[in-house]
């Protein structure tokens, strides 16, 4: 599929990153980014609630043709990557629901994707979607970049699979 909005996401149960991004052509836009923070002292049960009322909504407004999700890094943190899990399945579901389709693309892939490094920081990730990719309107804020780039990763990697599609034919 050639998806030319997709919303990207950058799960995590205090902060996740949203961004609803275009293409058009080569070029890529950003047309609205947002960062849901959730409460500490919430329970994490309404916590969820919240992060899945703010991605239906930017389903509901952008209508993208894919949501693009960062998959769930397993490190040392096992409560962190718990938590992360569990808001990226109230994402999941948001779009199923919504009919949206999903992919999810492991960290390292997307760094590598933008960067080229799949051991980049955040700022050249960033500065990146700027510079080499000349993306426009890309967030200050870590998790509404993150998400940007989650999309852009998305965007190259749906443009890829059209044109292997249409060699094989």
């Amino acid at each position: 599929m050639f998806d030319s909005c997709v919303l990207g996401v950058d799960p995590g149960i205090a902060s996740t990153g949203l961004a609803a991004v275009a293409r058009d052509g080569r070029r890529h836009r950003v047309l609205w980014s947002d960062t849901v923070r959730t409460p500490a002292g919430l329970a994490e049960a309404s916590r969820l609630r919240r992060l899945s009322e703010a991605v239906r909504a930017a389903i509901t407004e952008h209508r993208p043709e894919a949501v693009a999700v960062e998959s769930v890094m397993w490190g040392q943190n096992k409560t962190s990557a718990l938590s992360v899990a569990r808001a990226t399945g109230v994402v999941l579901l948001a779009a199923a629901d919504a009919g949206v389709p999903v992919e999810e693309y492991a960290p390292l892939e997307v760094k590598m994707a933008i960067t080229g490094v799949g051991n980049a920081e955040k700022e050249q990730v960033r500065r990146l979607l700027v510079r080499a990719h000349r993306v426009e309107g890309v967030p200050e804020q870590a998790d509404a970049a993150d998400a940007v780039a989650v999309a852009v990763c998305h965007l190259q990697r749906s443009r890829v699979r059209k044109q292997a599609g249409a060699a094989v034919r």
